[in-house]
């Protein structure tokens, strides 16, 4: 079963789905140990992680593709992948699904941003025409042929042009094609039940940035509203860079690290990342051993 038809099944079962954001093939990794069914990548943490540089379009199509590629094969678990605003017109977003159809994702995020995008729960945001986003999610369907890969339509509009036109927009872009529908930063829980409330025949994204423009719900509450999925893509992110200043603190500070307790082991780091396995590889093939 490929990891989109994983994804459709998902979508189809009873339960709200909760999708932590990564940047690399270790978070994926720990997401798959952890029990999670999907995860996602994040555009800000793959922008901060490879370039140095927030989400502001910094990042090109290719060397999107090609970290989320990465991730995608170190793991057994359904990838959803954020590719931006397809990287340009409609020819370009035939290109970025045929792609990522054969980099194995599960599904892709389209939103309707000018190029250079932004972060959605960063100020200034710009949109551009819905019939222009239209053309992308019904080339994008297209694209995808029988791959089943899914569609997830997202739009930036409730920040410069409000709820009402963020809504008209998402039932434009389902009518053109799209499985999901994920309408970005609204800004109050009513704003939240309204969303859910016109939109009940499709699968409907909350997405919750830590410090962003969403209240910051649980999945259950979310799941009451009538959200199928959460995401939560700047956690691990986040959560990694308190770590990582406290330990790098403490080494600059004392000059060793034998007080550390944050660390994972090193032996457990192994087994994450499969070195017995290859250990036994190299044995069964005589890697290492005495000629004769």
């Amino acid at each position: 079963m490929s990891s989109a038809t994983k994804l459709r099944d998902l979508l189809e079962s009873p339960g709200i789905i909760i999708i932590p954001g990564v940047y690399d093939c270790l978070g994926a990794k720990l997401v798959e140990k952890l029990g999670f069914n999907v995860v996602a990548t994040s555009g800000f943490g793959i922008a901060a992680s490879t370039l140095g540089l927030p989400d502001y379009g910094f990042l090109t199509a290719t060397e999107m593709l090609y970290s989320v590629g990465r991730i995608a094969r170190s793991i057994s678990i359904p990838l959803i992948a954020d590719m931006d605003t397809g990287y340009g017109n409609v020819l370009n977003v035939i290109r970025t699904v045929q792609d990522a159809v054969q980099l194995g994702l599960a599904g892709i995020i389209l939103e309707d941003q000018e190029w250079p995008k932004k972060c959605g729960h960063f100020e200034g945001k710009r949109v551009i025409p819905m019939k222009e986003h239209v053309g992308k999610i019904q080339a994008a369907v297209q694209a995808r042929g029988d791959s089943s890969l899914v569609i997830i339509a997202r739009t930036d509009a409730r920040a410069p042009l409000g709820l009402e036109e963020a809504m008209r927009r998402g039932r434009a872009y389902v009518e053109a094609g799209a499985d999901v529908l994920f309408v970005e930063a609204p800004q109050s829980v009513e704003e939240l039940q309204t969303i859910a409330s016109n939109f009940g025949d499709v699968p409907l994204v909350a997405n919750i940035v830590e410090g962003g423009k969403t209240p910051s719900l649980s999945a259950a509450e979310l799941e009451k509203l009538g959200f199928k999925i959460v995401f939560f893509p700047l956690t691990t992110l986040l959560a990694v860079a308190k770590v990582m200043t406290a330990c790098l603190s403490q080494l600059k500070e004392q000059g060793t690290t034998a007080n550390l307790h944050e660390l994972v082991s090193f032996r457990d780091f192994q087994e994450l990342m499969g070195v017995p396995k290859y250990l036994q590889l190299e044995q069964q093939f005589g890697v290492g051993s005495e000629g004769e």
